[in-house]
């Protein structure tokens, strides 16, 4: 009887630590710091598989990252462990819409709701479904959802802003425009919502106040196509020539900024494919070179990083090969694979030639 109560204890602390646990990798998520709370989470998962709230905490951080592919089989196994988890439902239903699978994405997020019911906590993802209602070209239904979700939630400031949109298609201006004006008094350092009343004002030819809208959101977002073009629309109308010549000569660069990084990534591609057909044949120290090419075209990818770094260790360049593995795994933390070549290679490696950063590794 002792021991069986000192196990339950035992287990109650193991739980407590990893509500611990999770509950700082929450803070650190709040703070951005994402690629932090990726790693830990991976080390949660090692331990405890079954742990549906550090899968749900990953999903949605990898999502947040912009690795829609890696979150989504994150939330299907959360969605697996426990069915009646709306929290890993709903995560699953937006990574799915993300992702590009709307029935899918209609299908869990519609079971999230069921589980959820007519409470607060349903506002969010009834935001989410409307969306895809008004992707399908359903936009009473989609207006119908977020009208229940403002309801809810009045204080969700999307969904005011995603209702302006579609009580636009349904030609109702004034209520788009009161929907777009609360929108932006919840949420003012949202350059979208900035910019979507600035661009309804300048449909009205309100040039002021479109002005005033769409500098704001131009100064939160100074990048974004859109805003950029509106705004330079309401400089010429409100007849500052000069503004408006600035405006565009920005959106100029912009769009010659981005097809330019295009070229670059596709031409990276190109020459990774070309050094992985020599690598095929045999030609190794060719297919290093074309890796090294292509990095250099586009550092940021980190399927080419980890073939230049294959290739450096199949060289014997373990040192090279090792701190360039390691690099992709910092891009990107939550990559099991790249995780298992590092530790297969850090096995292999002479120890003479493994850098110091490996003594933190497993």
């Amino acid at each position: 009887m002792l021991k069986r109560f000192g196990l339950m204890l035992a287990c109650s602390g193991f739980v407590f630590a990893q509500q611990n646990s999770l509950t700082q990798i929450q803070h650190l998520l709040d703070k951005g710091n994402r690629a932090r709370a990726i790693v830990l989470l991976d080390e949660i998962l090692k331990n405890h598989p079954d742990n549906v709230k550090a899968r749900v905490l990953l999903g949605g951080a990898l999502a947040d990252s912009g690795k829609t592919a890696e979150a989504i089989p994150q939330f299907k196994e959360a969605v697996r462990l426990n069915p009646g988890d709306a929290e890993a439902q709903a995560g699953f239903g937006t990574v799915l819409l993300e992702g590009g699978d709307v029935p899918g994405a209609a299908e869990h997020l519609d079971r999230a709701l069921r589980i959820l019911g007519h409470t607060p906590d349903a506002a969010y993802t009834l935001y989410v479904r409307a969306r895809i209602y008004s992707r399908q070209g359903d936009v009473k239904h989609a207006a119908a959802l977020l009208t229940e979700a403002i309801h809810l939630r009045p204080d969700l400031a999307p969904a005011w802003s995603d209702l302006g949109l579609a009580r636009k298609a349904l030609l109702d201006d004034a209520g788009a425009l009161r929907a777009f004006q609360h929108a932006e008094e919840l949420d003012p350092q949202d350059a979208v919502l900035q910019y979507r009343l600035g661009n309804e004002y300048l449909r009205e030819h309100k040039t002021d106040l479109a002005l005033k809208y769409l500098e704001a959101a131009y100064h939160l977002n100074p990048r974004d196509q859109s805003t950029l073009n509106s705004l330079q629309l309401a400089l010429g109308r409100a007849g500052k020539k000069q503004e408006a010549e600035e405006i565009r000569q920005k959106l100029a660069a912009l769009l010659a900024a981005r097809d330019l990084a295009n070229q670059k990534i596709v031409g990276a591609i190109q020459i990774n494919n070309e050094g992985a057909k020599l690598q095929k044949e045999g030609d190794l120290r060719g297919a290093l070179e074309k890796y090294r090419k292509a990095l250099q075209l586009d550092p940021q990818h980190v399927g080419i990083r980890v073939n230049y770094a294959i290739a450096l260790l199949r060289l014997g360049q373990w040192t090279d090969g090792l701190n360039e593995l390691h690099e992709a795994l910092r891009r990107d933390p939550g990559n099991a694979k790249i995780k298992a070549a590092l530790k297969d290679a850090l096995a292999q490696a002479p120890p003479a030639l493994i850098p110091k950063w490996s003594d933190g590794e497993p």
